[in-house]
């Protein structure tokens, strides 16, 4: 059936409500919207499913949360005796129909017999995953579509470990899914006493985890009541558990009040993503009015954590992803060192897109370092396999896109305990007599200055994602010698869990597959071009290593014209 058929039964359907009637007929003579809704089906990869909200199969709507939520039904009552008792927890953000969909997604686990916990207001992603293990729930659903633009919202499965579900799983769930081809076929138990509310504790439980995983006690004794940090949480959930955690700890902290309403229209930013400093614009405007030392802003869902602090000139600066987490990680392991409390089988994780700095801190401090795919199920995973083993004892994961887990209440991203590790680092670092930016550049003084810079090519339209993937197709099959400066030592295909060295050797890379090609270059440097999982975008990679960070941005400008003559020929 072509998309203008489906169409029309949309629309001609009696039990259409009539918001979703309207909104499709205003679509009459728009054949390139009606295509979009309706010539493919909003895809439930194992990142869950993102999209724009609205009427159609492939948006975000009231009939594509259930008809999710069925198939994720059928799932359970497969599972053994009881995981319908053991129930799914939910949690929701401040995005536009966030409620609703929750609501909807409780009461179709309802009318399925399966119990249904639901928070009474909006959680974080990390509190979702902590809940679904506090609880034990066979699994959990967190709607939120991260720090994507306000046009959009997503449905993201957890599975009874509190990580994302993983592939294997989520191939079933969409086995499901995608026997249900009525989408308004699919009926909910709204007023079910199978749908209960969180318990209070959970909160409780979960800042006294947090406040276990604290480091440097007696620095932020000594320097939390007189730092001065400013921090915004976007209008999202993290503003409750990050003022709660930072309280708890006694460090003084400015929100800014205008970024604190549940705003589904973000009106006060562009995009709320905290990776960028214009989103932290109103945070470091604050900052400077009461002359404080450090800016920290989450996103809607609080799983991202940005950071601006001073340079050596007293301005402020927007920190990447890869300088906090190599930050983190660099004050982590010395924190534990410097007590005597780091394992000697201490593992850290991160994702292979994240900066190759990480690799020298390890190696530093004698700790094992493991790459996984992007996405941060994969580190949940690796955090059970250690715990199943004993092989390893987790200290530390994080990627480059804002991400930061220590410890493992949680096995997603956490952007509450990061900000509370991140607010007494600063005390630390404050109480020794240095700066958080100063012990930034002794890193790169002592290890190498290392620029990681990620570029993304949009793409719009129903093919885009397999328009990506062709991209990253063709990028395999062209022989590459050398980027920029950087002679190729080895390709690795991550599609088919192979490296091939220059010299044609080849080797496994005992890693989950994915669709990334990845150019290891001499030095230690690398370029690394894949398609999102979670929206249009091709992304491309830079982590380059250089004497000082001029000769980095050169070398980085050279990659790039490379890597652009590259892809161009690729597309043809």
């Amino acid at each position: 059936m072509g998309y203008q058929a489906v169409y029309e039964s949309w629309l001609s359907d009696p039990r259409l409500p009539e918001g979703c009637r309207k909104e499709l007929s205003a679509l009459a003579g728009n054949e390139k919207e009606k295509e979009y809704r309706f010539g493919g089906e909003l895809e439930f990869g194992t990142a869950g499913m993102r999209g724009v909200i609205g009427c159609g199969m492939n948006m975000m709507n009231v009939f594509t949360v259930m008809r999710a939520t069925r198939g994720l039904a059928q799932y359970i009552k497969t599972l053994p005796s009881g995981s319908e008792e053991r129930g799914v927890v939910i949690s929701y953000d401040t995005r536009r129909n966030s409620r609703l969909f929750a609501e909807k997604s409780a009461a179709v686990l309802a009318k399925n017999g399966i119990r249904a916990y639901l928070f009474d207001d909006v959680h974080p992603v990390p509190m979702l995953s902590y809940a679904v293990r506090y609880l034990h729930t066979v699994a959990g659903i967190m709607i939120t579509a991260s720090h994507n633009p306000k046009e959009y919202n997503g449905y993201k499965v957890y599975g009874e470990d509190g990580a994302q579900m993983s592939p294997e799983a989520t191939a079933v769930v969409v086995k499901y899914i995608n026997e249900i081809t009525d989408y308004l076929s699919v009926e909910g138990e709204e007023n079910s006493p199978l749908i209960l509310p969180v318990p209070a504790e959970v909160d409780e439980t979960y800042i006294a985890a947090l406040q276990k995983l604290t480091l440097s006690a007696e620095a932020v004794k000594k320097c939390g009541k007189d730092l001065k940090l400013v921090y915004t949480p976007v209008h999202g959930s993290g503003y409750v558990p990050v003022m709660r955690i930072l309280k708890a700890l006694g460090i003084n902290v400015t929100v800014v009040e205008e970024q604190t309403a549940k705003d589904p229209e973000f009106s006060t930013v562009k995009v709320p993503n905290p990776e960028f400093k214009e989103t932290l614009s109103m945070g470091i405007a604050l900052a400077n009015k009461i002359h404080a030392d450090v800016v920290f802003g989450t996103d809607p869902d609080s799983d991202r954590l940005g950071v601006a602090l001073k340079n050596g000139e007293g301005e402020f600066v927007a920190l990447s992803g890869n300088q906090v987490g190599v930050l983190l990680l660099d004050y982590i392991l010395t924190r534990l060192k410097e007590e005597n409390a780091l394992p000697a089988n201490a593992a850290v994780v991160k994702s292979f897109v994240s900066t190759g700095m990480a690799r020298a801190v390890c190696e530093k401090f004698g700790v094992a370092l493991f790459e996984t795919p992007v996405g941060f199920k994969f580190i949940g995973e690796k955090i059970k396999e250690w715990e199943q083993d004993g092989s390893h004892t987790f200290v530390f994961g994080f990627e480059e896109s804002c991400g930061y887990l220590r410890g493992t209440h949680a096995r997603d991203k956490d952007a509450v305990v990061a900000s509370m590790l991140c607010a007494e680092m600063v005390c630390y670092y404050t109480y020794i007599g240095k700066t958080v930016w100063g012990r930034l550049q002794e890193i790169y003084r002592e290890l190498g200055y290392v620029l990681d810079k990620n570029i993304s090519i949009q793409y719009s339209g129903l093919n885009a994602m397999k328009e990506m993937n062709a991209v990253v197709d063709a990028l395999k099959t062209v022989k590459v010698g050398s980027l920029g400066d950087f002679a190729v030592e080895a390709v690795r295909d991550y599609s088919k869990d192979l490296r091939i060295a220059a010299d044609g050797t080849k080797s496994a890379l005992n890693i989950p597959k994915c669709n990334c090609v990845y150019y290891e270059l001499a030095g230690g440097s690398f370029v690394c071009v894949r398609p999102s999982g979670t929206e249009p975008k091709l992304k491309i990679y830079y982590s380059v290593k250089a004497k000082d960070e001029a000769a980095a941005n050169a070398a980085l400008e050279r990659a790039k014209k490379d890597v652009e003559a590259l892809l161009a020929r690729v597309k043809g």
